[in-house]
C-alpha cells in the first residue's frame, strides 16, 4: 500500500473543522494544527474547489476555550467563538499532572478526574450547537478499571456512557488498556489506535546495526496483558516472541492484592538476541525494569523498552540507574501524554511524535472517509524495515 496521500480527498467535509486543545495537551494540539493548516493550504485549488466551504482554509483551526476556576475550586468552560455547525475535535491528556489550580491559599495538582470534568465542561459549553463532537483522548480515562472483579465500579464504561449521553459521536483513544471496553459504546464510533509504526520508525532512525530476523531479534511481552501487542509486532517483523507471567502467592493479601511470588518466562532462548520489550504504559516502571533485568540475566543483547504512555510516577532515578548498569539501551514513549522536561534530556530516551498521525485521522474523518488504512500500519512498518535493511547493506 502506498503511503497515505493527504491531498487525495473527494468528499465534502462534515462541517467546518474546529480543534479544541485543552491546556493538558496544548503543545501536541499546536503541532496537529500546523499539520492541518499546511495540508489544506497546499492542496491543489482545483481539487478543493468542488469541496470548498467557508473556513476550509484557515491560518489556524484552533478554537479558544478556557476553563477558569472560582476561589472554591469549582470551574466552568468559556468558548470564545461560535462553533455552530462545526465538526469539533476535542483533545485532552487526562494524565497531565503538571497542571495546578488554587483553592484559596492551597495549590492542587490536576488529577485525571479534574481533566475529565473539564472535558465535560467543554462539551456542555458547546451546547449541542456543533454538527458533530469528537473526543481524542489518547490515554483513555479510567482504562485500567475496565472490568469488574467483585464489588467494584466500572469507571471506564461509566465515563464512556457519560460522553455518549452528552452527544459525543466518536471517541478515539490510543492503545487502550483493554480494547473490549468499546462494548460499552456499541452504537457509536470508538477507535483504539496502536503506535507500533512510530515505535519501529523511531527505533530504526536512532539505532544502527540491528538485524531484524528470527535469528537475531525478538519481541517480549512483560505480562499476559500485553501479549497481543507483542504477537502483532512479532508477526509483522517475522520474529519470535516471548512473555513473562506473574506467579502469585494466593495465600497472602498485600494492599488488596496477592503478592508476586516469581516471574516466569515462556518462549525461546533469548541469548544474544536484541529485544523489544513492549507494553501500553509505564507507571512507576518497576515491572518493566524488573523484566529487563531478568532478560539481561538470560544473556540477551541490546534491549529496547517501548511503551505508549510514559507516566514515570516514581521519577526517573530507577531508569537512570538501570541504564548505567546496562539493563536497557533505549527507552521509547510517545508524546501522547505529558513528558517531563528531564525525560526529554536523557541520552537514552527517544520521543515518538504522534502529531502527524492524529492530524491524518482528524483530516480523514472530517472528510467522512474511512480511517481503516490508518489504523493498520502493517505495510508502513514493512516498508520502513526494508528501507532500513537496504541502508545497512
Amino acid at each position: 500500500m502506498a503511503q497515505l496521500k493527504v491531498k487525495d480527498v473527494t468528499t465534502l467535509p462534515v462541517g467546518r473543522l474546529g480543534l479544541i486543545s485543552l491546556d493538558s495537551i496544548r503543545d501536541l494540539g499546536e503541532k496537529v494544527d500546523r499539520w492541518l493548516v499546511s495540508w489544506r493550504n497546499d492542496r491543489e485549488r482545483q481539487k478543493v474547489a468542488p469541496l470548498s466551504m467557508e473556513g476550509y482554509r484557515r491560518s489556524s483551526y484552533q478554537i479558544h476555550a478556557e476553563t477558569p476556576r472560582f476561589g472554591s475550586g469549582e470551574a466552568k468552560c468559556v468558548i470564545k467563538e461560535s462553533v455552530r455547525g462545526d465538526d469539533i475535535y476535542i483533545l485532552l491528556d487526562v494524565c497531565n499532572y503538571s497542571l495546578t489550580y488554587s483553592i484559596g491559599k492551597f495549590t492542587n495538582r490536576m488529577s485525571p478526574d479534574d481533566h475529565f470534568q473539564d472535558l465535560k465542561r467543554v462539551i456542555a459549553a458547546i451546547g449541542g450547537k456543533a454538527r458533530r463532537v469528537n473526543v481524542i483522548m489518547p490515554y483513555l480515562y479510567e482504562s485500567r478499571q475496565s472490568k469488574r472483579v467483585g464489588r467494584e465500579s466500572l469507571d471506564c464504561a461509566t465515563a464512556l456512557q457519560e460522553l455518549l449521553g452528552m452527544g459525543v459521536e466518536n471517541i478515539i483513544a490510543f492503545d487502550a488498556h483493554d480494547p473490549q471496553v468499546q462494548n460499552a459504546t456499541p452504537l457509536n464510533g470508538f477507535e483504539t489506535v496502536q503506535p507500533s509504526y512510530q515505535f519501529i520508525k523511531g527505533l530504526l532512525a536512532n539505532e544502527k546495526g540491528l538485524k531484524l530476523d528470527n535469528d537475531h531479534f525478538m519481541i517480549i511481552s512483560p505480562d499476559e496483558g500485553s501479549m497481543n501487542r507483542a504477537i502483532y509486532l512479532a508477526n509483522i517483523l517475522g520474529v519470535d516472541m516471548g512473555m513473562y507471567y506473574k506467579r502469585l502467592d494466593y495465600s497472602k493479601m498485600e494492599n488488596g492484592r496477592h503478592p508476586i511470588a516469581a516471574y516466569e518466562f515462556l518462549g525461546p532462548d533469548v541469548s544474544g538476541k536484541d529485544l523489544i520489550l513492549v507494553d501500553d504504559m509505564i507507571s512507576s516502571g518497576e515491572t518493566m525494569l524488573k523484566i529487563a533485568s531478568l532478560l539481561k540475566e538470560r544473556g540477551c543483547g541490546r534491549l529496547y523498552i517501548c511503551a505508549t504512555f510514559g507516566l514515570f510516577s516514581n521519577g526517573l532515578d530507577g531508569f537512570d540507574k538501570a541504564y548505567r548498569d546496562g539493563i536497557f539501551d533505549r527507552l521509547l514513549t510517545t508524546n501522547l501524554v505529558y513528558q517531563r522536561p528531564d525525560l526529554l534530556e536523557k541520552e537514552y530516551y527517544i520521543s515518538c511524535d504522534m502529531s502527524k498521525y492524529i492530524a491524518l485521522i482528524i483530516d480523514t474523518l472530517n472528510h467522512d472517509l474511512s480511517v481503516s488504512h490508518l489504523l493498520d500500519p502493517v505495510d508502513r512498518i514493512k516498508r520502513c524495515v526494508e528501507e532500513y535493511k537496504k541502508k545497512q547493506a
